[in-house]
């Protein structure tokens, strides 16, 4: 027996302890720190070719045995429904912290995953955090394990210890929708979810975002019911509100032992025994048998988990019409196989808060969710005009690495790795194959929050981080011997801008460097400058999310700058910030004649300059906006001076006479002139064309031209109403209506300076679960009305300078 158990563990240590490929001296440490630590002796012994041989056959049980006891998952949900308390009890239990410390850091310490000031200041998360720990399945054998033979070490056997879990691998994501694109990335390279929602709140607008995601990457999900102790917990209803909105095919595998001050613990349906957690902080587990008074609910809910599974498993379905008595073992393996195929979600129940029903979710998480050889991966190939690739997952294949997240350290720039194939080392060289680049790792480090630990390798499956690497979020690295992409992550389009700028030069320089630094680390953070206003345009997912960044703006780069403005009721601080400039543009509707003479003697030589003509608007879908004509016939103005006149005429068109600014879609036809044998130059000429033009313009009839967006909007059918009236109150016109399932399609053209504050109403009118993404269209006519109070707020602001 002992001579099997060594051969099946003979190449465990492959990567975990091997590594370095030298020797490690833990007699300081006492047996069982050093096998926590990762130590191991060695001890030589003789070696035979066929033992050889034989190790090479185990290798690959020896990786998939490995890669059978890793998870990686994601926590997300709504926000405030729990997500970091219950990620703090994980670390707890599973011995990564040794004291609990409850968010918002009232403490003076606060939860460990939420790492940042402004996150323990404000009780929410605003990062996606990663971390890792291990459950369960400890062990110590004694292994054999071959080293290839070198120049001063012997082809020989060594004995080491090892120790053995089951390691789960957690990002930790926030639950504002201003922060969407730290769920995004998570989900992207995660195995498996969690989807917690609140036993009072039920199902809210993010949990439904985050659910759309999670199918989006097909990500198989446990669902927890968070605040059983809650007045109002009512885990029946949130379970039938995750049926009926978020479509889920699911039941419960667990149910509570009372309910709000009741609560007291958790009955097991899978194996019909009742938990009760103990001891200060819930560690000790006591399992009884289910009390009498629930036992026939308990079988009655049962039942109805049996019959969901069921429907979704041939296998269990078969044993269930045939009335044979189903085992626990039987149900476990069932729910395992339909929630791997995303066919069903298991519902846990518990308090994170108040330490109940964590361990069992630890457990759930091994038992139902899939390790990554279970989750199929695919690359694209650039040298098959990106043929789909499916990816083994194993360690010996080629490296195949994706770049999901990046942050600014102390060291330099983290970037955060899903290794989906082979093994990666300190110091190895690897390819962005984005961008051609061979880089070398100089350090390799496993994130627990904002702490790092240092690793030699890190191999499939795994989550990492290296130092020094400069890319961007979305590259991929391979080894060299491939040239694989992974499919890139869905990055929503920003929803609102801002204009910001620094209030004084010295700070210009921080000011700067915060901008590059968040627009690399955050895809949704875009920063751009309006070439017209000459403002800083930065943009993002909503006011949240742009009043962060400007807060850290000062935190942070130390920028010293004066009060700010306000704008839909947000102050924000450490920033001049305002409403961006809309680009209006002007045009004319009707053709109207000039005929100009500039004329100027003030000694010496003077100016003299006559320009005659028309103007007129562009025929509708022309290419251009400007045209110029020259229709001279003779000499009546020396062909030199033509291009001074038309560069008047484009530099008089740069800026309107109603609000000032530029004019489009015009035609200008240079018909006739008189120049002076003394008088006249190309200065002179080109006054003469700026002045015609200011002359002409009145009489052409001009109009202002206002950004038209096409917007489309996702909304539940139930707020359809509001939304509509909402989009006719911004002078918009819906031109498509569509339904996709529960959910109602808007398309419509508004204009864009009535759009400003929209994310914000519309979350409000559909309790946080419409969404809507806006593009520009074109620049469309304004009513009379808006072309009076542009007109008069331009003069104003005239009058006032």
């Amino acid at each position: 027996m002992a001579a099997r158990s060594a051969r099946s563990s003979t190449t465990r240590l492959l990567y975990s302890l091997c590594g370095g490929g030298g020797s490690i001296n833990a007699a300081s440490q006492s047996s069982t720190a050093a096998l926590l630590a990762g130590s191991f002796h060695l001890r030589h012994f003789s070696a035979g070719s066929a033992a050889a041989a034989r190790l090479r056959e185990e290798k690959d049980v020896w990786w998939k045995e490995s890669l059978q006891k890793l998870r990686n998952i994601g926590i997300s949900a709504h926000i405030d429904s729990g997500k970091t308390t219950l990620t703090e009890r994980v670390l707890y239990y599973t011995g990564r912290i040794h004291e609990i410390h409850e968010v918002r850091g009232k403490d003076g310490v606060g939860a460990k995953m939420d790492s940042m000031d402004l996150e323990r200041e404000k009780g929410i998360t605003i990062q996606s955090a990663a971390t890792y720990c291990t459950w369960k399945d400890f062990q110590a054998v004694v292994v054999k394990e071959r080293v290839e033979q070198s120049s001063n070490v012997d082809a020989g056997f060594f004995t080491l210890y090892y120790h053995s879990f089951k390691k789960v691998n957690i990002i930790d994501t926030p639950g504002h929708v201003d922060f969407t694109i730290e769920v995004e990335r998570a989900l992207r390279v995660l195995d498996g979810a969690i989807l917690v929602l609140c036993s009072v709140g039920g199902v809210q607008s993010q949990s439904i975002t985050v659910d759309r995601q999670m199918r989006r990457y097909e990500v198989p999900r446990l669902a927890f019911i968070n605040k059983l102790d809650r007045m109002g917990a009512d885990p029946w209803k949130v379970l039938n509100q995750a049926r009926s909105k978020l479509r889920h095919h699911s039941a419960a595998v667990q149910m509570p032992i009372g309910l709000e001050e009741d609560f007291k613990g958790l009955v097991d349906l899978v194996n019909l025994k009742a938990y009760y957690f103990h001891g200060s902080s819930g560690e000790t587990i006591v399992a009884e048998d289910i009390p009498a008074n629930l036992e026939a609910l308990a079988l009655e809910k049962r039942r109805e988990l049996v019959e969901a599974v069921s429907e979704v498993d041939d296998k269990l379905a078969e044993a269930f019409l045939s009335d044979e008595p189903i085992s626990a073992a039987d149900l476990e393996e069932a729910i395992r196989r339909a929630t791997i195929s995303r066919k069903f979600v298991p519902v846990f129940m518990g308090s994170a808060f108040k330490n109940k029903g964590v361990q069992p979710l630890l457990d759930g998480v091994l038992s139902y969710l899939p390790c990554p050889t279970e989750v199929s991966n695919y690359a694209l190939d650039q040298t098959k005009d990106e043929e789909k690739v499916t990816l083994t997952g194993s360690p010996a294949g080629p490296l195949v690495a994706l770049a999901f997240k990046l942050e600014e350290g102390r060291f330099g720039q983290l970037t955060y790795l899903r290794i989906y194939e082979g093994v990666i080392k300190k110091g190895d060289f690897i390819i962005n194959v984005n961008t051609g680049k061979k880089v070398k790792v100089p350090r390799l480090v496993r994130m627990h929050s904002n702490e790092m630990e240092d690793i030699q390798q890190a191999h499939a499956g795994q989550i990492v981080a290296v130092f020094g690497v400069d890319c961007a979020s979305g590259d991929t690295f391979t080894d060299g011997s491939v040239k694989y992409t992974m499919t890139s992550m869905s990055v929503p389009e920003p929803v609102m801008s801002l204009a910001i700028s620094a209030d004084s030069k010295d700070s210009g320089g921080n000011f700067s460097k915060a901008l590059n630094r968040f627009q690399k680390e955050d895809p949704t953070f875009r920063v751009g400058l309006d070439p017209e206003s000459g403002q800083t345009i930065i943009s993002g997912m909503g006011e949240l999310h742009l009043d962060i960044y400007v807060e850290r703006m000062r935190r942070e780069y130390k920028v010293n700058l004066m009060m700010t403005l306000t704008w839909f009721g947000v102050v924000k601080v450490g920033a001049t910030v305002g409403k961006p400039r809309v680009n209006f543009r002007e045009t004319i509707t009707q053709r109207a004649e000039f005929d100009y003479l500039h004329k100027k003697q003030s000694g010496g030589q003077g100016q003299y300059g006559r320009v005659i003509g028309y103007v007129e608007p562009l025929p509708p879908g022309s290419g251009t906006k400007f045209e110029f004509e020259n229709m001279l016939v003779g000499q009546a103005i020396p062909s030199n001076f033509v291009p001074a006149i038309e560069k008047g005429f484009k530099e008089a068109a740069n800026s309107g006479s109603l609000i000032g600014h530029p004019v489009e879609n015009i035609r200008i036809c240079l018909t006739d002139g008189a120049a002076h044998a003394v008088d006249s130059s190309e200065l002179a000429f080109k006054l003469a064309a700026i002045y015609a033009f200011r002359q002409c313009y009145t009489a052409a009839k001009p109009v202002i031209l206002e950004p038209l967006m096409l917007v489309e909007l996702k909304f539940p059918t139930e707020f359809q109403g509001p939304v509509t009236g909402d989009i006719n109150k911004r002078k918009g016109m819906i031109v498509g209506n569509d339904q996709e399932a529960d959910d109602c399609v808007i398309t419509a053209h508004v204009p864009l300076n009535n759009m400003f504050g929209y994310s914000t109403a519309l979350r409000s009118m559909t309790q946080g679960k419409g969404e809507f993404t806006m593009e520009y269209l074109e620049h469309s006519q304004v009513s009379q009305d808006v072309q009076t109070q542009l007109v008069n707020t331009y003069k104003a602001t005239k009058s006032g300078d």
